[in-house]
């Protein structure tokens, strides 16, 4: 039978809910648990597909075309265990679901309510998450519900953890509750008292924690714990002390030296054999002690919020450790760039711009791309950052001095980069768009494959096949591909059905390392095998920074 582990928050949001979770299943999977680990996210929208980065941070996608939230990508990085569409859903799903089986009638004339109807639909996703009652059910399901306690909109799903862990009946379920302890400077002591306040809404709730993680920019000492365990009921040892780690990839060790794997299979009757961390050690160790330092200038519109490219920077400390270097990750806003500011990029040893959507800061990531292609600089652009790579060739080395997008200029006379209207989606269904369709999930989206050329560097990275994640809804236009090809652009993969570009690259002769990528390969990397497109562009960004080097010397 699936056990089930709920983690809430309490007190302010961006505590590390996500962190917490993924390291508590990282744990369990070390004693050797099939683990999963379920989002409950309460806001009233389907997906975060068409929410601002600046609201949401990234938006993940699974292998199976889901856009979900960006703990899915701590999930994935912390344990095996691939995530999918079921190991999201949101309150909006929850009611669209609901309403739906209310107009066919599935309620036989009852009236429709928050209890039970709403809560009950809560718990059969959270049953199609876990694999419950199917042969893709696991040992251990953790369940983290977003959102702080005493938020109206949590409520519901509280609600239903609750009745879950009443009709399972005792050690089939536990509680982890993340709270916040303040420090404050004023008074040189860290203050218990928010704690006490959310706990006691918890239990008003008819939840007890049977752990609480309490953060902290410090480690609580005993006397805060052991009073925090008086006024919340929860033992002390359930009393976990999470203070500010140089590298998440610390929070594992961290949980477990403190008991909380011991105490959660305690309570849930598991019994396995003894955590081992050793990967997690080595891992730590990889990332303390680098050989080298590396610079990458990421140019994109979303700088003030580092959350947006979550994945992304994770892939770069990761092809980092796979290099034995440090990877300093410096935000160049797109908008900055202009012709008389390109020489900030002058000291970086490679350029990377990201994904994003719409017109504002474009123009800055076509001049950063050009400067990377002329200055012979290792570039990489993902999903728009392709496209602008795309865009900056056709202008300056293809004629086509008017190429542009159609997202960005709908009347450009030359749209080297178009809107895709038909595509196979992950699941090989037939999809079809156009510019008046919906936004919400109308992208090209989930894990899909594509030939790559020989010979060329896409082919030493990735061999005959890519398959990788894709969000996105233009693409290079098949009807400038020979013109941009005859003056000296390779397009080194494509898509296999439609025939649709899916690399771009410039040959080994004319630039050291310059790829646009139509994917998202970040969703991709682990900490354990990197990814291989970053690895190699970190080692192409070391060899810059080493010809930079000789270049000095013998100056």
């Amino acid at each position: 039978m699936t056990k089930l582990v709920f983690v809430t928050g309490g007190v302010v949001s961006s505590l590390g809910k996500g962190i917490a979770a993924a390291s508590l299943a990282a744990i369990l999977e070390s004693r050797g648990l099939k683990v999963t680990l379920i989002k409950l996210d309460p806001y009233l929208n389907v997906d975060p597909g068409t929410m601002s980065p600046f609201q949401h941070g990234e938006v993940f996608v699974t292998e199976d075309g889901a856009e979900t939230d960006l703990d899915l990508g701590h999930y994935e990085r912390f344990i095996t265990t691939r995530m999918k569409r079921s190991n999201n859903f949101t309150t909006g799903q929850i009611y669209k679901s609901v309403l739906e089986k209310e107009r066919r009638g599935d309620y036989l004339g009852k009236t429709v309510q928050v209890i039970p109807h709403v809560t009950n639909e809560i718990q059969e996703f959270i049953k199609r998450g876990a694999g419950i009652g199917t042969d893709h059910e696991v040992d251990v399901a953790i369940c983290e519900v977003g959102g702080t306690v005493g938020d109206i909109e949590s409520l519901p799903f509280l609600e239903a953890a609750r009745q879950m862990s009443l009709r399972m009946g005792p050690n089939n379920s536990a509680f982890v509750h993340l709270t916040y302890v303040p420090y404050i400077a004023a008074a040189g002591e860290l203050k218990t008292k928010p704690t006490q306040h959310t706990v006691q809404k918890m239990r008003e709730i008819g939840i007890q924690p049977d752990a609480l993680l309490c953060r902290a920019d410090r480690a609580v000492p005993d006397e805060e714990r052991q009073k925090i365990s008086l006024f919340t009921n929860v033992p002390e040892w359930g009393v976990i002390s999470v203070w500010d780690a140089d590298t998440i990839y610390k929070v594992p060790r961290m949980l477990h030296e403190q008991g909380l794997d011991g105490l959660i299979c305690d309570k849930l009757r598991i019994h396995t054999p003894p955590a081992n961390l050793k990967r997690w050690d080595d891992l730590v160790h990889r990332v303390e002690h680098p050989r080298h330092v590396v610079t990458i200038a990421m140019c994109g519109k979303y700088t003030d919020l580092s959350d947006s490219y979550k994945s992304l920077n994770e892939a770069l400390r990761h092809a980092g450790i796979h290099n034995d270097a440090r990877v300093q990750i410096e935000y160049v806003d797109s908008e900055s760039l202009r012709p008389g500011t390109l020489e900030q990029l002058a000291r970086f040893d490679a350029i990377l711009v990201p994904g994003g959507f719409g017109k504002r800061g474009v123009e800055g990531k076509v001049l950063a791309a050009q400067y990377a292609r002329e200055h012979r600089v290792p570039y990489l652009g993902i999903c728009l950052g392709m496209q602008v790579a795309t865009i900056e060739f056709a202008r300056h080395k293809a004629g086509l001095k008017q190429a542009n997008s159609t997202e960005f200029e709908p009347e450009t006379p030359q749209p080297v980069i178009a809107l895709i209207e038909e595509w196979q989606d992950a699941d090989g269904s037939i999809q079809r768009r156009d510019a008046h369709s919906d936004l919400g999930g109308t992208m090209r989206l989930g894990a899909q494959s594509s030939d790559v050329k020989p010979g060329t560097l896409a082919h030493e990275i990735y061999g005959d096949v890519v398959t990788e994640r894709h969000r996105h809804r233009y693409e290079a236009n098949v009807r400038y591909l020979d013109q941009l090809t005859e003056s000296g652009l390779v397009i080194s993969a494509l898509t296999q059905r439609e025939q649709l570009t899916e690399i771009v690259e410039l040959p080994r002769s004319v630039h050291p390392w310059f790829m646009g990528v139509q994917f998202h390969p970040e969703f991709r990397s682990t900490p354990w095998d990197g990814h291989p497109l970053f690895i190699s562009f970190i080692r192409a960004a070391l060899a810059h920074q080493a010809a930079g080097g000789a270049r000095q010397e013998a100056a």
